[in-house]
């Protein structure tokens, strides 16, 4: 069974001979395969090769496109610091919608499409051709909350919640409809399935979750289910008070960052939403010895039950041992769901 064959199969409960394993890996695959980081994230061939390698050295079940949240920004003209060798960051004391009357000037440009996104789309062309049906291929975008922070700062729009939340779901709306997009191009080239990172959600509280980011998540991930695509929810950060929302989502898998048990995710999501994580990436993945993450994945495995896919609480950090990522891809190939 190939590692795309394995994750569609434990997703539509038809039994796979072991568990999936699909860790997000960057600046850890971009030093595996000696390359820059400024090249990972800026040419598509770079990120590619790093991929195929460190799926094809550890075992991975799938290959990534993701490798910064500051694409989509990027290209509609946010200032963006590039660095030689972390990932690009966004540049908030130069926020695009710094003052929000710009809004005006983005309202109408949903099917933007910059060098940035293209590469990305680029990169999952290249990962399909050269993975073909063998790995899973994954693209990514930006959820509603995450991206309106990358054009607005992310302090600033914490306030206008509270102060002009109009403007907050107007926001929303354009972004949503900017990845819907983004996404359609992503899979047309190839993506198996989309992650949605969504990491400033985790900082509103349940009640803003609900009344105000939920929705444009649903609606992302029903146009991505439209177009043929599973999706991958990844909310950075503690998401312990919006648990339950995120299992109405209707992702596929919800990727757990390591500060939300994964027994409480299970009992606030249901035994049907499929779990994802969630051993602390650095103090676990990376501090330990390889038989303290073996035995990490086996309480994570234990408190999810089945519907269950091996990988840490957010990045496999780049300074990780290989004797302790081999660890964690061990106790996926040893266990069943």
């Amino acid at each position: 069974m190939t590692g795309r064959d394995r994750t569609f199969a434990l997703l539509r409960d038809e039994g796979p001979e072991r568990l999936p394993c699909l860790p997000i890996t960057m600046q850890f695959a971009a030093d595996l395969a000696g390359i820059r980081y400024r090249d990972y994230a800026l040419n598509a061939r770079s990120l590619v090769e790093a991929q195929l390698r460190v799926a094809e050295t550890f075992g991975f079940d799938y290959v990534s496109a993701i490798s910064d949240p500051a694409r989509e920004a990027s290209d509609l003209g946010a200032a963006v610091v590039v660095h030689d060798n972390i990932p690009p960051a966004i540049d908030e004391s130069h926020a695009l919608l710094a003052d929000k009357s710009r809004f005006a000037d983005l309202s109408g440009r949903v099917e933007v499409c910059g060098p940035r996104m293209e590469d990305r789309i680029q990169a999952v062309s290249m990962l399909k051709e050269r993975a073909g049906d063998t790995l899973l291929v994954e693209g990514w975008i930006e959820g509603p909350c995450a991206e309106a922070a990358d054009l607005r700062g992310i302090n600033t729009l914490m306030l206008d919640f509270s102060d002009d939340p109009a403007f907050v779901l107007d926001l929303f709306a354009f972004v949503t409809q900017m990845e819907i997009g983004f996404a359609k191009k992503q899979i047309d080239a190839g993506a198996d399935i989309i992650g949605i990172g969504d990491a400033a959600a985790s900082l509103v509280g349940p009640a803003i979750y609900r009344e105000m980011v939920l929705r444009y998540e649903q609606e992302m991930v029903r146009a991505i289910h439209t177009m043929g695509a599973l999706v991958r929810l990844h909310i950075c950060g503690n998401t312990k008070r919006i648990l339950t929302e995120m299992g109405q989502v209707g992702a596929d898998i919800v990727d757990l960052d390591y500060y939300a048990p994964v027994g409480l995710a299970r009992e606030s999501m249901g035994p049907e939403q499929t779990l994802l994580g969630n051993i602390d990436p650095v103090r676990t993945l990376r501090d330990l010895e390889p038989d303290g993450v073996y035995d990490a994945f086996r309480a994570c495995h234990a408190a999810a039950g089945s519907k269950y896919i091996v990988g840490p609480g957010c990045e496999v950090p780049r300074d990780t041992n290989h004797d302790n990522v081999r660890a964690m891809v061990q106790y996926a190939s040893e266990h069943q769901p």
